[in-house]
């Protein structure tokens, strides 16, 4: 994997980045189904994530797994990554992201959060936000955000913070996690301003399926055993 750089180190003082990867969501606006298996080029969108974070180099991958865990699992089996389940996915995605957190090993600089079900997230677009992360000054959380033509600003995704900031989300309760953490401590958020919109593009109903056809000219397709259940129920 390559090797990341800290800003002021030196030349061979190495950055170690570990990556939370979310896919523990039942999915039930798009009927039951793991949005993470939509299929992009016939790749499942979590394998396509887990090359993306990979491909720029990051150390350590934990995909938090919920519902349907069964199934994600089988599309990630050849990877090597530790999974963990959530066993009480419904509490909300802080959940898992604490979970992640914790199987994550003690020694890193950086930890990337990310959920398992952006489409169009690439290897370069990992690389951009953690080149944002080294040049972020005092900060301890970089978070991309897009101009929307009205002129509203967007977070996106994925999102990266300082290691240590970890030991005191795990301290404290279940949901002091990214988006709680941020919102309160404005000051040490440092937004990496782009136009790359795939940072913003994610999917959570049918309609979105439609738009982001729409949009990107690409389609997002349900794997065969899927298609053919509009209403799975999540296990």
């Amino acid at each position: 994997m390559a090797c990341l750089m800290k800003g002021g180190g030196g030349l061979y003082s190495r950055m170690t980045v570990g990556a939370v990867l979310l896919a523990a969501g039942a999915g039930q606006r798009m009927g039951g189904r793991p949005k993470s298996l939509l299929e992009l080029g016939g790749v499942p969108l979590v394998m396509r994530q887990l090359v993306a974070l990979s491909g720029a180099g990051v150390d350590e991958l934990v995909l938090v797994l919920g519902h349907h865990a069964e199934a994600v699992q089988a599309a990630v089996s050849a990877f090597p990554i530790t999974l963990v389940h959530n066993p009480a996915p419904d509490q909300g995605q802080a959940s898992s992201v604490r979970l992640g957190l914790q199987a994550l090993s003690p020694h890193l600089d950086a930890i990337i959060v990310a959920p398992a079900d952006l489409p169009l997230i690439a290897a370069e677009d990992i690389v951009a936000l953690i080149g944002a992360y080294k040049k972020r000054g005092d900060a301890k959380m970089v978070v991309p955000r897009l101009t929307l033509p009205g002129g509203e600003l967007q977070p996106g995704n994925p999102l990266v913070f300082d290691a240590t900031l970890r030991d005191a989300w795990l301290a404290g309760g279940a949901d002091l996690a990214c988006r709680k953490w941020r919102s309160q401590h404005p000051d040490q958020v440092r937004w990496f301003d782009t136009d790359n919109r795939r940072y913003a593009m994610d999917v959570d109903t049918p309609e979105d399926l439609e738009r982001f056809a729409a949009e990107t000219g690409h389609r997002l397709v349900w794997p065969a055993r899927l298609a053919s259940a509009p209403a799975l129920a999540a296990p």
